[in-house]
């Protein structure tokens, strides 16, 4: 269930039926509005859906879920102000499957893993910190890694999360040597040339809240040469 349903304003809708819309977030997008005054996607979806639909006035569409700005992937919407608390619900009850995917630069100490920090973050440069054991004021965060791809001088990782905290996967895969390439934040050596990091939100998978049918899709990759290359 990953057709291509449109590409208009270069938006990418992955999946639509009445009650939920699910986009591929390019690298750049935010998902919300913030102080930067940029068009969110939850925008240009509320636009997308009033073009398609000839909705007079204003239109609904609840945020469910966020990625960070220089990441790709899967986001969900909520079409209606019912489903938005259904699907609320199944994120904090842990009942939507997120895979994502991440090229780093060094391979990880083991092929697979459990990786469990205490983190905290630092609101004033927007930054969190990994701990081994807990320290005052932060909070537990738990990943599971494992290596699908050695590529030309990088790896291509695949990451489940069991918690969800501020740049959890982009901390927890620095703090084991392995930073996101692309991201300068958290210790890689040079920006991408597009100011993405290569960390996309590749799979989802749930029941949806309202037909009770089973959801499974996938993002499709950048198209750059090193995402090309993870399919390969």
């Amino acid at each position: 269930m990953s057709k291509v349903l449109s590409n208009k304003s270069n938006l990418e809708v992955l999946f639509e039926d009445n009650h939920i819309i699910i986009v591929n977030k390019r690298a750049g997008d935010i998902v919300q509005g913030d102080k930067t005054g940029d068009k969110p996607l939850s925008d240009v979806v509320k636009a997308y859906i009033k073009d398609k639909y000839n909705k007079p006035g204003n239109v609904y569409l609840g945020t469910v879920h966020r990625l960070d700005r220089p990441t790709t992937g899967l986001i969900i919407f909520a079409k209606t102000s019912k489903v938005l608390p259904r699907l609320n619900k199944l994120f904090l009850s842990k009942e939507i499957s997120k895979t994502y995917w991440a090229i780093v630069k060094n391979e990880p100490p083991k092929q697979e893993d459990t990786l469990v920090n205490w983190l905290v973050k630092n609101p004033k440069n927007n930054k969190s910190r990994a701990y081994f054991k807990e320290v005052p004021n932060s909070k537990k965060a738990i990943l599971h890694y494992q290596v699908l791809k050695k590529l030309n001088n990088y790896y291509l990782l695949e990451v489940n999360l069991e918690t969800g905290r501020h740049h959890q996967i982009r901390v927890q895969l620095s703090n084991i040597g392995c930073p996101i390439k692309g991201d300068l934040k958290y210790g890689f050596d040079r920006s991408n040339k597009d100011a993405s990091i290569s960390l996309h939100a590749r799979h989802i998978e749930f029941i949806h809240p309202v037909k009770k049918e089973s959801i499974s899709i996938n993002a499709p990759l950048p198209n750059d040469a090193i995402w090309n290359a993870c399919l390969v």
